[in-house]
């Protein structure tokens, strides 16, 4: 049976198309590399940003990024049946030898999706030798551990059950974290969807995003997730899914947090704890969209390759 979540009425002002200033705690950064702007890294690290965390799909911190502010998360963003050594677990534990807070770390960036579409494609047994061998260990120093994050679509959760009856007791996360890309209604309900299933953890909403929708329907969106992620104890952190210009938006402009010529949009000023600026998104033609995030691929040497 379909399980849904029952939500509280929310507030008015969180239904309407613009929002009051609010700040957060729980808002990370998606870390996306700008295309031929990457002057467009200093907003994400502004003093008045409100942005307290990032991760970037892979286990080394983004250069620009290294000496901010922004607590940096690690990924282990795949594995497969070559993998040899452990080099995530070795380079965590070097970040820690050297006095960099690592208090979490995620692991695999959608297993269950193809690269076609952002997704790791990981076979479920493959995902589960892989975690115990590189990132279970890192709970005894003391590491919280990220589940990993499977698509919003049903097949997600049959592959994290195929994941944990491999793993046989070895793999014991902390957080679950939630990827979703679709309407408030549908996201709640998945959320709720995981609560239920593991409710010893933790929820963290890692890319969350409305796709290819008008401008008033997409704040919409993100007054009343905001609003909800905010109120929700067990919701302890989200990053949304639009740190880059509009122009190279792959789920539509009106989602980015800036604008084609890197200003923020209402819902990256809101983001990041300001007013509406009314600056208006604008696409670029020709972009390929894809629904479950960004095709990014993190190569075992920690390089970017966009697809």
């Amino acid at each position: 049976m379909r399980q849904s979540l029952v939500l509280p009425a929310v507030s008015l002002l969180s239904l309407l198309p613009t929002a009051l200033t609010t700040t957060s705690a729980k808002r990370g950064l998606v870390y996306v590399p700008p295309e031929n702007h990457p002057d467009d890294d200093n907003i994400w690290d502004s003093s008045t940003s409100d942005l307290t965390w990032y991760y970037n799909y892979n286990y080394a911190a983004t250069p620009s990024l290294s000496k901010s502010k922004l607590e940096f998360v690690p990924m282990l963003w795949g594995a497969s049946t070559a993998d040899t050594g452990t080099p995530f677990l070795d380079a965590v534990k070097a970040q820690i030898k050297s006095g960099t807070n690592v208090s979490y770390v995620l692991g695999f960036n959608e297993p269950d999706g193809t690269s076609a579409t952002g997704g790791s494609g990981i076979a479920a047994d493959v995902a589960a030798n892989a975690w115990i061998k590189q990132i279970e260990p890192l709970k005894k120093l003391g590491v919280k551990l990220g589940a990993p994050a499977t698509t919003g679509s049903p097949d997600g959760f049959t592959w994290l059950q195929d994941f944990f009856n491999f793993c046989d007791g070895g793999c014991n996360p902390d957080i679950m974290p939630v990827h979703w890309y679709g309407n408030f209604e549908g996201m709640a309900s998945h959320i709720g969807q995981k609560m239920a299933a593991y409710p010893n953890m933790k929820i963290w909403v890692t890319e969350y995003g409305y796709p290819n929708q008008d401008l008033e329907t997409t704040q919409l969106f993100y007054n009343q997730s905001s609003e909800y992620f905010d109120r929700v104890a067990n919701i302890t952190r989200y990053s949304y899914f639009g740190g880059f210009r509009s122009s190279v938006s792959n789920v539509g402009p009106n989602v980015a947090m800036l604008t084609q010529d890197g200003k923020l949009t209402d819902i990256g000023s809101w983001y990041l704890g300001g007013a509406a600026t009314h600056n208006k998104p604008k696409g670029a033609a020709g972009r390929v969209t894809i629904f479950a995030g960004w095709s990014v691929v993190v190569a075992a040497a920690g390089l970017w390759t966009l697809l």
